[in-house]
C-alpha cells in the first residue's frame, strides 16, 4: 500500500495515477469538495499486482476494498471509490493468488489509516499513536504480488503470548517462536493480547515473531489497549500505528480469513492493567460482516478470528470473558460453514454453536500467564489454569475442509494428553506428597487394597465434546471413559505447591477437557501396562500409555 505511488520500481507514479483518475473524474472534484469543506469525503486509489520480479504490473479487476463498513470491487482498471468520513481506515481485501506487501518483520500492510490530526495529544496516552496523515491523499493504491497459492495449506495459530517484561518476550522467544519456525505453514495468526499492557515491546516482539519468516497476522486483544483513552475511539491508536486496521480480512485458497477486534475499552482513563472492557463486536464490525458475507460463496470456508471467545466454559455470564452481541453475530453465520476461534480465556475449549459453526478456544502461548516453577532452561512450565501446557495450534485447511492440532511449546512436541491415578489413600498422606515431585505423587504405587478408590484422570489437551476415550489395563477389555468437568489434579498440586512461582490472580479452574475412569479393583500386585486411546475431535486416533504399579497391600 502507498499513499503515493513512486516511480522506479514498476508501479505507476503518482503523476501518471492523478491523470489516469483526473480523466474520470475520480481526482479533482473530490480535492474540490473536500477543500471547500462541501460532499462527503471519498477514498479512491487503484488495486494492481506485480509478479515476482516485481517488474510487470498490471490492474486488479474484482478485488474487495473495504473502510470496515462498506465494501466495494475494483473496476476492470483496478478502481476503487469508497466513502470515508472523518478518521478512518482502507484496506484491500487479498484475493487469492496474490500477496500483501510485508515489513522487515514480516508484518502484512493491508491498510491505509486517514487521521488527519494524528492521535490528539491532550489524551496523554502512554504509548505513541498515529502521527497526523493530513489531507485524504489523491490516491490510495495497493500493490499486490502474485504468488503460488495452494487450495492446501497450514496456518500457525497463536494466541495470548501476553509477555509483561521484556524478560517474559524471552520466553515467548524461546518456546512457542523456536517450535513454529520448525513447521511449515503458509502464515501465521495472533488472536490478541500479544503484549501485557508493556505497548513499548511491539517493535522487539514483531522482530522476534518475525524470524519465523512468514507473513505474520494479527488482532488486537484486552492487554493490546491504550488504557488513558476516555473511551472506545482512541483505544487503538498504538495498534494502528503498529499493525494498521484492527479489523480486516483477507482470502486465502477457498477460506476467508475475517479478522474481528471484539474488544470494546469502556473507559474511563484507568490505571493499567484495569478490567474496564466488554466483548462486544459492535454495530460497525457486524455491518462489514454483513456486507462481507455478500461477497463470499455459501460454500467457502469461513475462518473467523476473534480475542474474546463468543462461548466459553469459565465464565459465560461474564461480559469480559463472552461477546455480548453473539446472538447477533451466529444469524448472520447461518449456513455458513465457519470455524471461529478466540483466546483470552487462557483455557482450550471447543463449542458447537450452530449447524456448521464449531467456535475453538484456543491454548495460550503464556499458559497460566508464565506462572509456574522454572525448568532447568529457567523458563517457567507455564502450565494453563485447565491443565493444558502452553503452547499453539496448527490450522491445516484442505479446500474448504479443515482440521486444528495442538503443538505444546514446551515438553515433547507430539504430546496430547497427561494420565494420572488420583488415590483417596493419597489425600490422607502430605508428607508423602510433599517429597515427590507433582507428577511422581499422582503416578504412585498403588496398594492392592486402594484399587477400588483410585481415579484414573486424563486430561486430553485439545479435547472436547467429539472426542471419545477408553482405557485397556493389560490385555483387559477396554472401558469407556467419561468426560468430566473438573480440576486437572497436575495443574491445582503444582499451583499449590509452588505459590511465590504463579501470578496472584492464577488458579486452577474446572477444566472441560478430563476424562475419568475407575481401575479394575481385582488386579493383581505387580506392574500393568495401562492403555488410553479413542478419537479427538475430529476422528483422528489418539494414543498414550503409562505403567500401573500395584502394591501388595496397604503402603
Amino acid at each position: 500500500m502507498s499513499r503515493e505511488p513512486l516511480s522506479g520500481d514498476g508501479r505507476l507514479t503518482r503523476r501518471e495515477t492523478v491523470a489516469g483518475l483526473a480523466g474520470l473524474g475520480l481526482v479533482a472534484g473530490q480535492a474540490t469538495a473536500q477543500e471547500a469543506g462541501q460532499g462527503p469525503a471519498e477514498a479512491v486509489g487503484i488495486v494492481s499486482a506485480t509478479g515476482a520480479t516485481g517488474v510487470e504490473r498490471a490492474p486488479l479487476p474484482g478485488v474487495l476494498v473495504s473502510n470496515g463498513r462498506e465494501i466495494v470491487r475494483t473496476d476492470d482498471r483496478g478502481r476503487y471509490r469508497l466513502p470515508l468520513q472523518g478518521d478512518g481506515a482502507v484496506f484491500v481485501i487479498k484475493p487469492p493468488g496474490y500477496a500483501l506487501p510485508r515489513d522487515a518483520d514480516n508484518v502484512p500492510r493491508h491498510s491505509y489509516i486517514h487521521q488527519p490530526g494524528g492521535t490528539p495529544a491532550e489524551l496523554g496516552l502512554r504509548y505513541r499513536g498515529v502521527d497526523p496523515t493530513g489531507p485524504l491523499p489523491a490516491s490510495i493504491d495497493f500493490t499486490l504480488t502474485r504468488v503460488d497459492e495452494p487450495a492446501d495449506f497450514d496456518v500457525l495459530l497463536f494466541t495470548d503470548p501476553q509477555p509483561e517484561s521484556r524478560f517474559e518476550l524471552d520466553h515467548v522467544r524461546d518456546t512457542a517462536v523456536a517450535r513454529a519456525m520448525a513447521i511449515p505453514a503458509a502464515f501465521g495468526l495472533t488472536m490478541g493480547d500479544v503484549l501485557f499492557d508493556d505497548l513499548s515491546l511491539y517493535g522487539r516482539s514483531n522482530r522476534i515473531v518475525g524470524r519465523i519468516g512468514l507473513a505474520w497476522y494479527s488482532l488486537p486483544g484486552n492487554h493490546d489497549l491504550n488504557m488513558q483513552a476516555p473511551d472506545a475511539r482512541y483505544s487503538r491508536e498504538t495498534w494502528k500505528r503498529v499493525f494498521g486496521s484492527p479489523t480486516y480480512a483477507f482470502r486465502h485458497g477457498r477460506a476467508w480469513f475475517v479478522m474481528l477486534d471484539n474488544v470494546e475499552w469502556l473507559g474511563p482513563p484507568v490505571p493499567v492493567g484495569a478490567n474496564t472492557y466488554r466483548g462486544r463486536i459492535g454495530e460497525r464490525g457486524l455491518a462489514f460482516l454483513r456486507n462481507l458475507l455478500a461477497e463470499i460463496p455459501r460454500d467457502d470456508l469461513i475462518v473467523l478470528a476473534m480475542h474474546i471467545p463468543l462461548q466459553t466454559d469459565t465464565a459465560s455470564d461474564d461480559p469480559r470473558s463472552a461477546t455480548t452481541d453473539r446472538a447477533a453475530l451466529l444469524e448472520l453465520l447461518a449456513g455458513r460453514r465457519v470455524l471461529s476461534l478466540a483466546g483470552h480465556t487462557h483455557t482450550t475449549e471447543h463449542h458447537y454453536l450452530a449447524e456448521g459453526h464449531h467456535h475453538h478456544v484456543l491454548t495460550a502461548v503464556s499458559g497460566a500467564w508464565w506462572s509456574g516453577p522454572d525448568t532447568r532452561t529457567g523458563i517457567p512450565s507455564a502450565d494453563s489454569r485447565d491443565g493444558t501446557p502452553n503452547g499453539f495450534h496448527v490450522l491445516s485447511v484442505r479446500g474448504t475442509d479443515y482440521a486444528t492440532r495442538y503443538v505444546p511449546a514446551q515438553g515433547q512436541p507430539d504430546e496430547t494428553m497427561r494420565i494420572l491415578f488420583e488415590s483417596e489413600l493419597r489425600a490422607g498422606a502430605p508428607e508423602v506428597i510433599r517429597s515427590t515431585r507433582p507428577l511422581q505423587g499422582l503416578r504412585p504405587p498403588v496398594p492392592q487394597d486402594a484399587l477400588a478408590d483410585t481415579i484414573l484422570v486424563v486430561n486430553v489437551f485439545d479435547g472436547g465434546p467429539r472426542t471419545n476415550l477408553s482405557v485397556r489395563v493389560g490385555d483387559r477389555a477396554p472401558q469407556a471413559l467419561a468426560r468430566t468437568r473438573r480440576l486437572d489434579p497436575f495443574v491445582t498440586e503444582l499451583f499449590e505447591r509452588y505459590p511465590e512461582t504463579r501470578k496472584s490472580w492464577v488458579r486452577a479452574i474446572p477444566s472441560s477437557h478430563i476424562w475419568t475412569g475407575r481401575l479394575p479393583d481385582d488386579l493383581a500386585p505387580g506392574v500393568h501396562r495401562v492403555t488410553v486411546e479413542g478419537a479427538d475431535e475430529y476422528g483422528r486416533p489418539i494414543r498414550s500409555c503409562v505403567v500401573l504399579e500395584v502394591a501388595g497391600g496397604q503402603g
